[in-house]
């Protein structure tokens, strides 16, 4: 491998790997040759001591940087709701009122239960996972910039790049789905719904690998679809921003090449816009579809 496909495939590497922390076993050997005297909770500084670190270790700038567009959706949905009023409305109240009367119309169109729960709950996964998707639209090397100025080996900006916390989203929806087929159908009538259809109690062992797949199916495809996508997106922007540090080495033409770089990542970007918010669109409308499967009761 060339110094310089090396350099590229570490840049790749740098950029989508999370800042884990967790446990590393007693005399394992660190990135920097340190061998472990005991058991020690710390970050990993390397693809593979993220890795070793197994399954209980948390990743902390997708928890990090979610909480804080959680707590700061709260926030200022929250200041607008104290501040409305009845008279001539400020521009951001006439933004949110927007997006509720967005987010009130897809539950009427596809909710017909009744369920004070689900409209907030649209609203909430439309604007937290918006926001979590629109920290792609980020200059590439920022975050990980700040990261390096802190002392950091890692960190990711964008929490729906990280399976970890697309999977944690629609196995919640998931369980939300199971709560309220229970609920309003009943154990037995759940059981029946997963046993007895499409064949009927003749086809009992067809009937329930078809249901059961079609059932855990709902999460995996929820959660895979928005990393998916998200994904693919990161990588793109970083493809890119290689090709413009690849394109300003050129002696002849850099300043030509460069600006195609630019007019690239900014038809990149704004392309992407339509990606951020259909995704969080696409996550919301299951999530109601979905809620509305488990209050219909089948006969």
């Amino acid at each position: 491998m060339s110094a310089e496909a090396h350099t590229s495939t570490e840049y790749i590497k740098h950029h989508l790997q999370n800042l884990t922390y967790g446990k590393l076993p007693a005399g394992y050997q660190r990135y920097d040759g340190e061998i472990l005297q005991a058991k020690t909770w710390t970050l990993a500084h390397s693809p593979q001591e993220a890795k070793d670190m197994g399954f209980v270790a948390f990743n902390l700038d997708t928890l990090g940087i979610s909480l804080v567009l959680g707590a700061l959706f709260i926030f200022l949905f929250g200041r607008v709701a104290k501040k409305a009023s009845t008279g001539v409305p400020t521009g951001g109240q006439n933004f949110v009122e927007w997006v509720i009367e967005f987010i009130d119309n897809s539950v009427r169109g596809s909710f017909t239960g009744r369920n004070p729960m689900v409209a907030p709950l649209a609203l909430t996964i439309f604007v937290w996972i918006f926001m979590m998707n629109f920290m792609d639209l980020m200059p590439i090397d920022w975050i990980p910039g700040v990261a390096e100025g802190l002392g950091l080996p890692y960190l990711k900006a964008v929490p729906t790049t990280d399976p970890n916390a697309t999977f944690g989203m629609s196995i919640s929806v998931f369980l939300l789905v199971l709560y309220y087929s229970v609920k309003m159908k009943g154990v037995g009538g759940f059981v029946g719904e997963l046993t007895l259809q499409p064949f009927g109690k003749f086809g009992l062992p067809f009937n329930l690998f078809l249901e059961g797949v079609n059932l855990i199916a709902k999460p995996v495809s929820l959660a895979l679809r928005l990393f998916g996508n998200m994904y693919a997106g990161e990588m793109i922007f970083i493809l890119i921003a290689l090709m413009g540090a690849a394109w300003t080495g050129f002696s002849v033409g850099s300043a030509t090449l460069f600006g195609s770089q630019i007019l690239l990542s900014l038809g990149w970007a704004i392309f992407h816009i339509l990606i951020v918010t259909l995704q969080a669109f696409i996550f919301m409308t299951l999530t109601i579809v979905y809620l509305d499967m488990a209050h219909q009761e089948h006969h």
